[in-house]
């Protein structure tokens, strides 16, 4: 159980973060584009993850893994996306913003 471990601190630092940008203008508008995002992120990863599993180009010792799969690819690998659509807007939302001259 090794993979799901490595992503816990990744699926709670995203939540705070996403969290935390709520007092953002624009929250919801943002809330609904990550989750079309992390939506077609999950669809394209469950296409090519499977792809690549098949096709032998990489696989995962079955010990490190949580067990459950969609298709071949295992549960942990649609995590990353999930971070990406929710974190990387919810980030640039808490940067400030830089006045240009």
């Amino acid at each position: 159980m090794t993979y799901p471990l490595i992503v816990l601190p990744f699926l709670a630092l995203t939540a705070v973060v996403t969290a935390l940008s709520g007092r953002r203008p624009g929250f919801g508008r943002r809330m609904r584009a990550s989750a079309l995002t992390a939506v077609v992120l999950i669809l394209l990863t469950a296409v090519f993850d499977n792809a690549m599993i098949a096709a032998g180009l990489f696989t995962y010792p079955d010990e490190h893994l949580s067990g459950i799969r969609i298709g071949l690819a295992p549960v942990e690998d649609f995590s990353y996306p999930l971070c990406a659509a929710f974190g990387v807007p919810a980030v640039a939302a808490l940067l400030p913003v830089r006045r240009t001259r």
